[in-house]
């Protein structure tokens, strides 16, 4: 009876001793842990790159190399270049004429003219007359202007354009550039930074230099405002609605359904959407950042509806039983209880649906509102939403969408623009949900 119990012992494995099956189990959990880290660190190292891919392409457009140039021009000189026909092309050869006497006179050892200077400095008259239609007092008073390069010569210190790649034409020369290094080792030519480039407007396709994407910033805040005003109280009106008081029958879900359907939606369907009903039916005007509010919206909605209705449900039942138990009617629980414990997820649904609506192009295209049409900075607040404007997307869109690499460069500062106002979006639904934020 001994001698059978002990064998029986025998037969029974120990807690301690690791049998095949738990090696497997093991080593099978042992390699998806290292699955984890490996897309992890792909995901990481995909990361970086792109950051460093948008980083590289587009700090160059923070920076300018501009001329500064004493000019001064009399009155007999402006009454003239305003009789001209041509009053850009009047101003620019008094500028060209000004500015060769004054490097004649430092004594620069490369031969050029007035062509040469035209190359490198481009096409300064528009800004000269602007300045001096505005400032007539400063007639007959020497006045330092500050002038962009041409985008070849920009190009040329910025490292895209190589002499070795440059041939002679009637836009550019060698010796071009011989006078350019000059200039730059005299300190004539200095690289600054471009503030043009944030505060500035839209330019025409021959003058890189002088775009800018300020008044594109200012269409994006009016739609952005639109949007806030528009989607916040109508997207969290609905949840609630649909969530606390709406009876569970067919008509409901049919409604739940469908939102669930519109957030997959893609945004040019909403484009055009908007192009019917408000621009051909409503005849709101066509490029307005309030018809690209009123499409951002529609197409937010979805969003911050679905978001919020998850917020409400994540507030347990027992804050809905306490409140009703103690008194309190329907309203007054998800008014004073339901909705406060709901606000950081709230919040946080619409700032990441704004964010979203912020970096849309496709609808915005579809009304109008490209980026060529961001020439002017708006007069007012009803111009700023009614007036034809662009948006920081569609700037970017139209500026990789020209074949100067001056312009895709400015594409590229673009990008880190948007991605900075992006981030702060992120961060401050980050700060809102701890600020109001609730344990229980």
């Amino acid at each position: 009876m001994t001698d059978a119990t002990h064998e029986g012992a025998k037969r029974h494995r120990s807690l301690l001793t690791v049998d095949a099956q738990t090696k497997k189990r093991n080593a099978a959990e042992a390699r998806f842990k290292v699955y984890g880290m490996v897309a992890i660190l792909a995901g990481l190292t995909f990361l970086v790159v792109l950051a460093v891919s948008i980083i590289r392409s587009g700090l160059p457009a923070f920076s300018a190399n501009m001329v500064q140039v004493e000019l001064t021009l009399s009155q007999e000189q402006y009454a003239e270049a305003e009789g001209q026909l041509f009053k850009t092309r009047a101003y620019a050869d008094i500028f060209n004429a000004a500015f060769t006497a004054e490097l004649r006179e430092r004594g620069l050892t490369t031969e050029f003219d007035p062509e040469s200077i035209e190359r490198i400095i481009g096409q300064p008259g528009a800004t000269i007359r602007s300045f001096y239609r505005a400032n007539e007092d400063q007639l007959g008073q020497p006045v330092t202007f500050n002038l962009p390069t041409a985008s070849r010569i920009d190009g040329y210190f910025k490292g895209r354009l190589l002499r070795e790649n440059v041939t002679d034409s009637r836009f550019l020369t060698l010796a071009d550039l011989d006078l350019a290094d000059e200039l730059k080792e005299a300190g004539i030519i200095q690289s600054q930074f471009n503030w043009t480039f944030i505060t500035g407007k839209d330019s025409s396709v021959d003058n890189p230099g002088g775009a800018g994407l300020g008044a594109s910033v200012i269409g994006s805040f009016a739609m952005m405002l639109v949007v806030l005003f528009l989607s916040l109280p109508i997207g969290v009106a609905a949840s609630i609605y649909l969530e606390e008081f709406a009876p569970k029958n067919r008509i409901t879900d049919l409604i739940e359904v469908n939102i669930s359907n519109l957030a997959a939606v893609p945004s040019i369907v909403f484009g055009i959407l908007g192009l019917a009903v408000f621009i051909q039916f409503a005849h709101l005007p066509q490029s307005a950042p309030l018809v690209g509010g009123l499409v951002l919206t529609l197409m937010t909605l979805p969003t911050i509806i679905i978001s919020t209705r998850a917020s409400l449900k994540s507030v347990p039942p027992s804050i809905r039983d306490a409140a009703l138990g103690v008194g309190a009617s329907k309203m007054q629980a998800v008014f004073h209880h339901v909705l406060p414990l709901a606000m950081p997820g709230i919040l946080t649904g619409t700032i990441i649906g704004l964010a979203q609506a912020l970096g849309e192009t496709a609808p915005l295209l579809l009304i109008g509102m490209v980026g060529f049409v961001a020439r002017e900075y708006p007069d007012g607040l009803v111009s700023a939403f009614m007036d034809p404007n662009s948006a920081m997307p569609a700037q970017i869109y139209t500026w990789a969408a020209r074949s100067d690499d001056a312009f895709y460069e400015k594409a590229w500062g673009g990008i880190i623009i948007l991605l900075v106002f992006l981030l702060a979006m992120n961060l401050l639904a980050i700060l809102l949900r701890r600020r109001f934020e609730r344990r229980w």
